[in-house]
């Protein structure tokens, strides 16, 4: 069985409280992209794991699928033993999100390859158990997120008339280092309201709280949002806690944008 976990942005992102349990509470609109990843499972007579496409950091036991496999193994005792192949195309560390896309498809693969039945709300609860966005990968719809990032609700913003670029520059941003670098608070005017809005007004409305302390620390961060605006990009932000940076523009504009060519750039029609 094979499924292709896709990876998202965040449209605009307030972090707006720190919670006793050292998590924070944020508000962003979640939206899914078309980069995808590509996952396989084979019923094998022992659990086993291979990677292959853009390297992954890091030991591949700690991976989210073989993590999801675990999480569901401890409540079906009769869950069969998988090769798992995943094959990455999404940017890691990145902020879009490619690792908890991974690990959700994983739970919903598994429950439908081997019918556990589990509903959605149960899957949901799993994905929580992997990262605050897993969940999102379960539902897989543009959603306005709240708490961790686990309240999820449906929202209707669609931006398949535009081109959407992405601009990845390698930069590792730590989340951690990123969180603690914040000073929360409740914005002036929600996302969920700001998103109603025409396109053309979100640039000076929907922000993302960490692009601040990022940009003054890696400018060729910041330095690709300025490329992306100066190329006519309706909106650009910077995704999750960075360091991918994104442009909405008009479907037919004519795009001749120039970055080192080390960067990841990807541009959807």
């Amino acid at each position: 069985m094979v499924l292709f976990p896709n990876c998202k942005i965040n449209l605009g992102l307030n972090i707006t409280e720190k919670r006793a349990d050292g998590y924070h509470n944020l508000e962003t609109v979640f939206y899914p992209v078309a980069i995808k990843d590509a996952l396989e499972i084979i019923p094998a007579d022992e659990l086993s794991f291979q990677l292959s496409g853009l390297e992954v950091n890091g030991n591949k036991n700690d991976n989210l699928c073989l993590k999801a496999y675990e999480l569901l193994k401890k409540d079906f005792e009769d869950l069969p033993y998988v090769n798992v192949y995943l094959h990455k195309a999404i940017p890691m560390g990145a902020g879009l999100g490619g690792g908890s896309a991974d690990g959700a498809f994983m739970l919903s693969m598994l429950n439908k390859k081997f019918q556990l039945n589990l509903s959605e709300p149960q899957l949901l609860k799993y994905a929580l158990q992997l990262g605050s966005d897993c969940p999102f990968f379960i539902i897989n719809t543009p959603c306005f997120a709240t708490g961790r990032g686990e309240n999820l609700v449906p929202v209707n913003v669609d931006l398949s008339a535009y081109k959407i670029v992405l601009v990845n520059p390698g930069i590792h941003v730590s989340t951690k280092e990123a969180f603690s670098n914040l000073s929360p608070g409740m914005p002036a005017k929600s996302i969920q309201d700001i998103i109603a809005q025409p396109i053309s007004t979100w640039k000076d409305e929907l922000m993302n709280d960490f692009e601040k302390n990022v940009f003054e620390q890696f400018p060729a961060i910041k330095e690709i949002k300025n490329i992306l605006y100066d190329a006519e990009a309706i909106y650009a932000s910077m995704t999750g806690s960075g360091s991918t940076v994104f442009g909405i523009f008009e479907s037919d504009a004519e795009l001749n944008l120039t970055f080192p060519a080390n960067y990841f750039v990807k541009t959807l029609l």
